[in-house]
């Protein structure tokens, strides 16, 4: 087959390279020069995906070519076009174009130059792939910005940098003009701004301009932003590709709950995959993430999140380390909330709109807010709280009756420090204070009554707490309530419930270590 033959086969297998397109990416090669004004950036920003996919058809025709002189023949546009595109500040930060200007410039390089067309071809390759991966003193790049006493790289970071200020500047003069909140966008400069970004996501340069587009955005009270940019930067946020301001990454959730939604649901994924290492960092981790923050200052943002909890923890109800993960979720989030001035602060029923008023204080009042000599007291209070909803439930059949004890329980379940509290008090507690801490303890492990097993699982836990006494505070330990507490830590009905009491004795029986050790062993 003649060269011109493989040619036409190569184009007629791919998507042509029609002359058609030639022409027009030619011309807005031209046009956009290096682009160093709003416009043209803008424009470039707006072509990246296209240009991309044209690339790309162009680097599978240089593939089949089997030397420079055919590329060049086959493809004559093709030296002026490279090379126009390698000194686009735009296309140069989009990773993905880069990476294929690198590749059409590596086809049309000539291992063995068979003239001297090759070898000049050569040269001029060697400096645009200098300008592309370095900063040599000797390319043609550094040439061209030494007077400027900077290297190729940083010269179109800082070309593109000013160019997203003026654009920036643009946006927030924009945000000064709207008279109150509640003004709408009139305009569709954001909208066309916002699709600019789209391709460029990833960059750094656009972080200030993707800021101030968000704030815009809350600040108009409209969907003035392109669809495509908000999932372009949610997806780039959420992988860690994209590095945002605090304040910018809640306007983010703000206005699009997909992205706060893959917020909540990456912390809880990153709580689950690696539980024991998580447990140790847990509180770190959940401050980090920013939700707690976001949640006090936006009252939707944290019913968002409590939902999508509250659902997981349906479905898998007695899995620790999502109970641990809303309980420091929402003392975090308290936390926050108590540190915002009164005037500003929402109350907490605006938070928990579906639980029994009465229950919201003493539940969501921290034990070192109360005395430790109250504290028997304090939660002596939430047990007949919580026991009197749990009657209604009993009483009927009415599911209004059995969601309310679903709420009650993940409030409890939400506020996990007093339960925390009552097993800790257990360890040295009189038999008859007992009762209050063991209810509590038994109804946060086991919240449904079903076939009456509440009144079984108190009892388990009385048992439990029984042998766990006499095991830890006694000495030496008698040998038979060992026995007993292992057939207890082994029946799948109470599991947790036991463990949650014997790793409190553990801890707080004070007893000599070499003891507890030989236990805990055993």
């Amino acid at each position: 087959m003649s060269p011109g033959g493989l040619v036409k086969a190569v184009l007629e297998e791919m998507e042509a390279v029609s002359e058609t397109d030639v022409q027009f990416w030619m011309a807005k090669a031209v046009n956009w020069g290096e682009a160093t004004s709003c416009s043209a950036v803008l424009d470039t920003s707006r072509h990246l995906i296209s240009l991309r996919s044209f690339l790309q058809q162009v680097l599978q025709g240089l593939q089949q070519m089997s030397s420079t002189s055919e590329a060049m023949k086959t493809f004559p546009f093709v030296g002026q076009f490279l090379g126009r595109l390698c000194w686009n500040p735009c296309v140069i930060a989009d990773e993905r174009s880069q990476r294929l200007l690198l590749r059409c410039l590596s086809c049309l390089y000539s291992a063995e130059p068979l003239n001297a067309v090759e070898r000049k071809a050569n040269m001029w390759i060697k400096n645009m792939l200098c300008h592309l991966v370095s900063d040599e003193e000797g390319s043609v790049a550094h040439a061209t910005v030494k007077h400027a006493g900077l290297t190729p790289k940083r010269y179109h970071s800082e070309a593109l940098q000013k160019v997203v200020a003026l654009m920036t500047e643009e946006v927030i003069k924009s945000c000064d003009r709207l008279p109150n909140t509640s003004a709408r966008c009139s305009n569709g400069s954001i909208h066309t701004m916002s699709a600019a970004c789209v391709a460029l996501a990833t960059c750094p340069q656009m972080s200030p301009l993707i800021g101030a587009l968000l704030k815009h955005s809350m600040l108009c009270g409209s969907s003035c932003l392109n669809p495509e940019f908000i999932k372009e930067v949610s997806e780039a946020f959420i992988s860690k590709r994209l590095v945002l301001e605090d304040e910018v990454v809640v306007n983010l959730w703000c206005y699009s709950p997909t992205c706060l939604e893959g917020a909540a649901v990456s912390l809880l994924e990153s709580v689950l995959s690696d539980c024991e290492t998580m447990a140790q960092s847990l509180d770190k981790h959940v401050i980090d993430s920013l939700l707690p923050r976001a949640s006090a200052h936006h009252c939707h943002i944290f019913l968002t999140i409590n939902e999508i909890y509250r659902n997981v923890l349906t479905e898998i109800d007695e899995n620790l380390a999502v109970r641990a993960l809303i309980q420091v979720f929402t003392a975090c989030f308290l936390q926050s909330l108590n540190g915002q001035e009164p005037q500003d602060r929402l109350p907490l029923r605006a938070f928990f709109p579906h639980v029994m008023p009465s229950l919201l204080t003493p539940l969501l009042t921290a034990p070192s807010e109360v005395p430790r000599e109250a504290w028997l007291d304090h939660l002596s209070w939430i047990r007949s709280l919580l026991q009197s909803v749990t009657e209604n439930e009993e009483a009927g059949e009415d599911v209004r009756a059995y969601q309310a004890v679903f709420e009650a329980w993940f409030l409890l379940v939400q506020c996990g420090y007093w339960v925390d509290t009552a097993a800790e008090l257990l360890v040295l507690a009189e038999p008859e204070n007992a009762e209050p801490l063991l209810w509590l303890l038994t109804f946060f492990h086991h919240p449904t009554n079903r076939g009456h097993q509440r009144s079984q699982q108190t009892a388990v836990a009385r048992e439990a707490w029984t042998h766990l006494r006499m095991l830890f505070l006694t000495r030496p330990p008698p040998p038979r309530h060992l026995s007993t507490v292992k057939e207890l830590l082994s029946s799948s009905l109470s599991t947790n419930l036991v463990l949650h009491l014997f790793s409190n004795f553990a801890v707080f029986s004070h007893g000599p270590v070499s003891i507890i050790t030989e236990i805990t062993d055993k």
